[in-house]
């Protein structure tokens, strides 16, 4: 699926997590709410959108050490947010034990503990995949953080379209195929 010439929602995602989805060192969020809930199941309200990078609730100890000397500590979110990046949702997989994203430990910058945490949240709702086919924006775009944006929200819907088109895949196609076959046989 390629993009749209011009999107006007984000989805909140850990500043981290978006710069590891944009160096092509993730190709996968962890979802369980949020993005959900029409009828009490799981949704997708969009299957193409920007990211949006959130600082507040992203903590050091939930990453890999490896992620910690480009950690961004902040109190509170930024007045502007700097988007550079789109995703297209290229799977959706329901996770059926924690073995199968154990499997997946080299494929995201989360630690044990954020890993935890995302089972522990509601535990009778199921968590989900959900895999990405992230392109960078030939130009980032800055936007101001109006309160409107703020809270504890996945989908965010931007004042105006922004202009995608030219975007580049972060990853070349055998490369995004490649990561994406191991992710779905870990899922298997």
């Amino acid at each position: 699926m390629s993009l749209s010439p011009h999107l006007q929602v984000a989805l909140k995602e850990w500043a981290s997590v978006c710069a590891a989805l944009e160096q092509g060192r993730q190709i996968f969020i962890l979802r369980k709410g949020g993005i959900l809930d029409r009828g009490g199941l799981f949704e997708l309200e969009e299957r193409q959108f920007l990211l949006f990078p959130a600082y507040l609730h992203q903590k050091l100890e939930l990453l890999k050490p490896s992620e910690h000397t480009a950690f961004e500590k902040r109190d509170v979110e930024p007045d502007q947010i700097v988007i550079s990046s789109a995703a297209v949702v290229s799977d959706v997989v329901k996770v059926r034990s924690r073995a199968q994203v154990d499997a997946l430990d080299v494929e995201h910058i989360w630690a044990p503990a954020q890993i935890d945490m995302r089972f522990n949240y509601r535990p009778a709702s199921p968590l989900y995949v959900v895999l990405l086919r992230v392109h960078r924006l030939v130009k980032p775009v800055t936007i101001a953080n109006t309160p409107v944006y703020g809270g504890c929200r996945s989908w965010v819907p931007l004042d105006e379209q922004i202009d995608v088109r030219g975007a580049v895949g972060v990853l070349a196609d055998e490369e995004f195929r490649v990561k994406r076959d191991r992710v779905m046989q870990a899922m298997t």
